[in-house]
């Protein structure tokens, strides 16, 4: 598995713009004006991976209880407080951006329910592209059942360009398909190239109203068994590491392990991740030969290295027992989309067995986060009940068991292979460039892939990560 060493590319994370789905209406006591500055200061200062690297965070940082408030009372807001101790955030360094994932919400409720994999969504998940230096198209990558968008005329592999008329660029597109508004219009158009082989963006009329509700996404999205010869291939596209999915997950491996698959295609190209513990558990579905054996460490910061956490190969959830494969080799399917706890599964797997990674580079995020709330330990018990705040905070890097860990620039594949609009092909269907390829390699069969570029499509970013949805994050 290959890797580069440098710092990560700017990207910008939103604050969620998402509604709670459970009562607003409680009446919270008012909080006193530096309850929530000091609780990011103190929680940033205690937990944070790269406390040290932070002047303002120094614990010897102030002399007196006034001088503390007093820097405290220079910020405008919460938000702006946590911006300014943050390592080197994208908001406010244009180069050699150290930290882009750390985010604080006004809400934990609704961190809650997005860390379980529920949003305030319309149910098309999207790929962003940049096309003709500033411009954006958004091309749908597939649809979440029962969503909105699920009763609509919409299919992969449609492209849009414009929100309620407006066009997309580089300046406006998180704001206008992040906004808080729950209705908004898609606007579509063909795409094709000129004889320069440049992209050619022409609105076709075609616009689809589309409403966000709150949606819940089972990440076990598709899982067949494909029969190639002698093989028995299991192939099992998995969107989101979500805990109260695991049965689910569990089950899908059960009835691989009924049909008797060999291999296993697992397609993780639109995961951008989740819980540890569900990567840990996946892992051993897909083994079982490594039980008790470590999968992957967390390490924290110098003053909080006694928490480092070490995950081992289980053989069960909670009392029942995993079904697994007992394989030696996995096929991956990945895009740049692929992040964080789906990068954990290769990295976490690769000194075990042979992972084969078919795509495109990943992600690049070989950190951890965990949710700080306002109290004194900083979990929910005794929490501060005049305010929501929370951070969902970076506090820890990611290793393998034979320590390695470095992937920011992502994991590069074996066989690169590039999605291109025009050619996404149906998902779950032998024929799927990504899938086909898979099953060429496991049988035999499969040709040279051409390295050649995305026809000026590369990826800018994706409806996951607009939502925050790029996480490894640990309880």
């Amino acid at each position: 598995m290959k890797s580069t060493y440098h710092y990560l590319f700017l990207l910008l994370l939103p604050l969620l713009f998402l509604q709670s789905c459970q009562d607003q209406d409680d009446t919270l006591p008012e909080p006193t004006p530096l309850d929530v500055p000091k609780f990011i200061w103190r929680g940033i200062n205690s937990m944070y991976l790269w406390q040290a690297e932070v002047p303002d965070l120094a614990d010897k940082r102030f002399t007196s209880n006034a001088e503390y408030e007093s820097f405290l009372n220079n910020f405008s807001s919460p938000e702006n407080v946590f911006e300014n101790l943050l390592h080197r955030p994208p908001s406010l360094y244009e180069t050699n951006v150290v930290d882009q994932f750390s985010w604080m919400v006004s809400d934990y409720l609704t961190l809650e329910q997005q860390l379980g994999g529920t949003t305030k969504n319309n149910g098309v998940e999207y790929g962003l592209s940049l096309v003709n230096t500033d411009k954006v198209i958004g091309y749908v990558r597939y649809i979440i059942p029962n969503s909105d968008a699920s009763n609509k005329n919409i299919k992969r592999g449609e492209v849009f360009y414009a929100v309620n008329g407006t066009s997309l660029t580089l300046t406006n597109y998180r704001s206008l398909l992040n906004s808080p508004n729950e209705n908004y219009t898609l606007n579509f158009a063909d795409l094709t190239y000129d004889a320069n082989n440049n992209p050619v963006i022409t609105p076709n009329g075609k616009s689809v109203d589309l409403t966000k509700t709150s949606l819940a996404e089972n990440p076990v999205f598709i899982k067949k068994v494909i029969n190639s010869g002698a093989h028995k291939i299991g192939y099992l596209m998995y969107n989101g590491f979500y805990p109260v999915y695991d049965a689910e997950l569990n089950d899908a491996f059960g009835y691989f392990k009924s049909e008797g698959v060999t291999e296993l295609v697992l397609d993780l190209r639109y995961n951008g991740g989740g819980s540890v513990l569900t990567a840990t558990r996946l892992a051993s579905m897909i083994t079982g030969q490594f039980r008790g054996e470590l999968f992957s460490e967390l390490a924290y910061n110098d003053k909080k290295s006694y928490l480092n956490r070490k995950y081992t190969f289980t053989s069960t959830i909670d009392g029942t027992s995993l079904n697994s494969l007992n394989l030696n080799t996995v096929y991956v399917l990945t895009t740049r989309s692929t992040a964080s706890a789906s990068e954990l599964i290769i990295n976490g797997l690769d000194p075990y067995i042979n992972v084969i990674q078919i795509g495109d580079a990943t992600y690049g995020k070989d950190v951890a986060s965990v949710t700080l709330y306002d109290s004194p330990g900083f979990t929910k018990k005794n929490v501060n009940p005049s305010h929501r705040y929370a951070m969902q905070l970076i506090v820890a890097h990611s290793i393998n068991s034979v320590g390695f860990g470095d992937y920011l620039d992502g994991l590069e594949p074996e066989h690169k292979l590039l999605e291109r609009v025009q050619t996404l092909g149906v998902l779950g269907n032998t024929d799927e460039p990504l899938l086909n390829t898979a099953i060429g390699k496991i049988t035999g069969t499969a040709r040279m892939i051409p390295e050649k570029s995305l026809e000026n499509l590369e990826y800018l970013n994706d409806s996951k990560t607009l939502r925050g949805q790029n996480q490894m994050y640990f309880e």
